[in-house]
């Protein structure tokens, strides 16, 4: 009985050793497209949600091979910080995405 189960075990720790668990597909920030990347779409920006937040625009970002819109939001602003929008910079003949991001100023 014990060969047996040793050989199971064998196997089952083989079969685990094979799985491969990926993240779903999301944003890659630099990967050259071939596509320029559409209009921005018109958001609706809602009230302010108090003192001190700042609006983000929404942006197109490269996601499993096509592009999908990122909606929009408020965010706390930070001191000492400005945002510098999204953006994507054309490459020869790509386009590279240049994500939103904090800055120290």
């Amino acid at each position: 009985m014990k060969p047996k189960l040793l050989v199971l075990s064998g196997l089952s720790a083989l079969l685990l050793a094979a799985c491969v668990v990926a993240p779903a597909p999301g944003p890659y920030y630099g990967e050259a497209v071939m596509v320029a990347p559409p209009p921005a779409q018109v958001e609706y920006i809602g009230p302010r949600p108090g003192q001190g937040y700042v609006w983000i625009d929404g942006n197109w970002a490269w996601a499993g091979g096509r592009y999908v819109w990122v909606t929009g939001r408020w965010e706390r602003s930070r001191p000492g910080y400005r945002w510098v929008p999204h953006r994507w910079d054309r490459d020869g003949r790509h386009w590279r995405e240049r994500p939103g991001h904090w800055q120290h100023h």
